[in-house]
């Protein structure tokens, strides 16, 4: 049975009467995509052309190539593919620009008021296990969750339908009572293939950048706009 995407509630809110789990992602959801840009749009290039002893432009220029050729797929989130890819040392990397992690406005005293309500709160990220073990060092955000969840634990990014099948198997979940924020439009279109019924895109992952089109789904501007009632 196909389950039809809820649009915002009232007060432009989630339908929270309906929805027993929230499913959140964590970049440019919870997080600042900021970091994650300049990391692979600027720091990576960077110093791929100096560890190969290329000019900024054409390691700019091959980073990039490499980066189009795994894009969606499960490779492109991993610290482990891209350090042995570009011969560079991608966990350390992100340490020396860590300092750029950064939280969205609001975003502790929505998850506490998510936990208040007794609502199963649950984090969903494609990132590599060891970026999540970076950015919730920094954060301090890991202890608002009741789990989180890599989609490198399962072999499948969150852009494919069958992994919230897989999801759905090791952390159960009633789709039509499921929220899912994420700043993802092909990760929001799986999971609407999936069935989830509640589904929150970001206007401004990166908050360096202007708002970006979220088609369809209604959108998280600040998260103090949307807290559970």
């Amino acid at each position: 049975m196909k389950i039809e995407t809820t649009l915002a509630g009232p007060h432009g809110r989630p339908n929270w009467a309906e929805i027993d789990t929230v499913l959140l992602d964590m970049d440019g959801t919870l997080l600042d995509l900021h970091f994650d840009n300049h990391f692979w749009l600027r720091y990576v290039p960077e110093r791929f052309a100096e560890r190969h002893g290329l000019s900024p432009a054409e390691g700019h220029a091959e980073c990039f190539r490499r980066y189009d050729a795994v894009a969606g797929t499960l490779n492109w989130y991993c610290v482990d593919y891209w350090t042995e890819a570009l011969s560079l040392d991608i966990a350390q990397l992100k340490e020396e620009v860590a300092h750029l992690i950064a939280v969205h406005p609001a975003v502790p005293a929505f998850l506490t008021a998510l936990r208040a309500t007794g609502r199963r709160t649950v984090m969903v990220t494609n990132a590599h296990h060891k970026s999540l073990a970076l950015k919730m060092r920094h954060t301090g955000l890991a202890g608002y969750f009741d789990a989180l969840y890599t989609s490198h634990a399962f072999g499948l990014a969150k852009e494919s339908p069958a992994f919230w099948s897989a999801l759905r198997q090791q952390e159960p979940f009633d789709p039509a009572r499921t929220l899912l924020i994420d700043d993802s439009l092909p990760v929001l279109d799986a999971a609407r293939a999936y069935g989830i019924a509640h589904l929150w895109a970001v206007f401004k992952p990166d908050t360096q950048l202007p708002i970006k089109a979220v088609g369809e789904y209604p959108a998280v501007r600040h998260f103090s706009e949307i807290m559970p009632i």
